[in-house]
């Protein structure tokens, strides 16, 4: 399948029943109606729960705002841009406090199969065999990767079903109009998945 670009500017918002924010739904597979894998980017406008995911493994990461503090498992955990993504149970259903007004997450979730969400390091490729790949940009910036090179506008979903990982060196990403360092903020973000129902990569 060819690679998909998927820009959240041109995905349609759904609100939240509760009213408390939005979602914007950048990719469902293999269906909308019953996906093993959503990714999705949502704005966050008031306290309140999460929804109830049952089965659902998920990972979330701050991209925009001041930050977030999620009672989960008996305690109180807080979250800001440019710390590592959260993974939690989606049955969990934490509530979530604004602690400076609005944000803005990056949010995978994992029903059936493995899923991964990972900072990119500047510097370093990514080469995880994963039978499906893709990375989320807040910035723009260059991915180069089996045997590619793509430029990437900010806050876009870069997703490829069956990347060539085996004979692939490792994919990058490298931001625009400023020099990639160990120190730099983290604004992009590997994600990958492999279903359970069937084996896309071949041993």
């Amino acid at each position: 399948m060819s690679p998909q670009l998927i820009r959240v500017a041109d995905v349609e918002p759904q609100m939240w029943r509760n009213g408390g924010g939005y979602t914007r739904e950048l990719l469902a597979w293999p269906s909308i109606e019953n996906w093993d894998l959503r990714i999705s980017v949502a704005d966050v406008e008031a306290d309140g729960p999460f929804s109830v995911f049952e089965g659902v493994e998920r990972w979330l990461v701050l991209i925009a705002g001041q930050g977030i503090a999620l009672r989960l498992d008996g305690g109180e955990r807080h979250l800001a841009p440019g710390d590592p993504p959260l993974r939690f149970d989606g049955a969990s259903a934490p509530d979530c406090r604004l602690l400076a007004g609005a944000t803005r997450d990056l949010n995978l979730m994992v029903r059936r199969g493995h899923g991964v969400m990972r900072p990119v390091q500047p510097g370093r490729p990514w080469d995880e065999q994963l039978a499906m790949r893709g990375v989320f940009t807040a910035t723009p910036g260059r991915w180069t990767g089996d045997g590619e090179s793509r430029s990437l506008p900010a806050m876009t979903l870069f997703w490829m079903e069956h990347s060539n990982v085996r004979d692939s060196a490792g994919w990058t990403f490298h931001r625009d109009g400023r020099a990639d360092s160990h120190q730099a903020p983290t604004d992009a973000w590997w994600l990958g998945f492999t279903s359970d129902q069937s084996s896309q990569i071949d041993s």
